[in-house]
């Protein structure tokens, strides 16, 4: 009864993670949580191979589906339309600051993560919850937006060639994935307060002259807004987030949006 998975097999962590779930139904609609938050920064190559691994599993239904969640070690990755003309700086020079490059299989140019950020991979079994491309990645934007307004951030998605979620026209999520035999990896980035000045040495997926922001920024932009105001809101302004609330929200926003039942309880072993 149950699954694990050592993680450690794969270059991510060390742990066993058991799913309990009590009957097969509840084991194709239920949707597992593994965080890695907290944890330290995780090698973006490790998780590339990681989730390679689980799809397989999730494939054979041998594993449920499941959510990572995760902050990565400074990384400028290339998904599939992406190219070398997208990075400003020689890549010698991003390595040689700490920042790994790594080619990515996931649809979209180029992006950076990094400490700050929340970063998370569903590796769901699409076909088998009957959920098309195209409403998966939308419920992906609308997990993002409904929990940016939780912290009184309008954020909007379904922009035209550009996708992924934007205040106003500063970009704050960015979503790419890849769907394979009807299994999805890679997922969402939602910039909660990393060192913004990373993304200066890339074109953030392909696209030219586009602010980049975050959680933090927003905030503090309302608070300016508030403080500079006849009468002051500023004291009803929500505190700074952290990544593994912002995770929480994430995850519970994306289950509703895909149907998931009670989500399967995780623990380490």
């Amino acid at each position: 009864k149950g699954w694990r998975e050592r993680s450690g097999e794969a270059g991510v962590g060390g742990w066993w993670w058991v799913a309990e779930h009590e009957d097969e139904d509840s084991m194709m609609r239920g949707l597992s949580f593994v965080s890695f938050v907290g944890e330290g920064l995780v090698r973006y190559a490790s998780t590339q191979r990681l989730q390679e691994r689980l799809a397989r599993h999730v494939k054979l239904g041998a594993l449920p589906s499941l959510v990572l969640a995760l902050e990565h070690k400074p990384v400028i990755t290339l998904g599939k339309r992406g190219t070398e003309r997208d990075l400003l700086e020689d890549r010698k020079d991003i390595l040689r600051r700490g920042v790994d490059v790594e080619v990515s299989t996931r649809g979209g140019e180029v992006t950076f993560h990094g400490p700050g950020q929340v970063v998370m991979y569903p590796i769901i079994s699409l076909r088998d919850w009957k959920i098309g491309a195209r409403k998966y990645v939308e419920s992906l934007e609308d997990a993002i937006i409904g929990t940016l307004r939780s912290y009184g951030i309008e954020g909007r998605g379904r922009v035209p060639g550009a996708t992924g979620v934007w205040v106003e026209d500063r970009k704050i999520a960015a979503i790419g994935v890849r769907i394979s035999q009807g299994i999805s990896t890679h997922g969402l980035a939602l910039n909660v307060d990393p060192d913004l000045s990373s993304f200066s040495s890339i074109i953030p997926c392909g696209l030219k002259d586009k602010e980049v922001t975050s959680m933090r920024k927003e905030m503090q932009l309302d608070r300016a807004c508030d403080s500079s105001s006849t009468t002051s809101l500023a004291s009803s302004t929500p505190p700074a987030p952290t990544v593994s609330d912002v995770q929480d929200h994430l995850f519970r926003n994306l289950s509703a949006l895909l149907g998931a039942k009670e989500p399967l309880t995780l623990t380490e072993r």
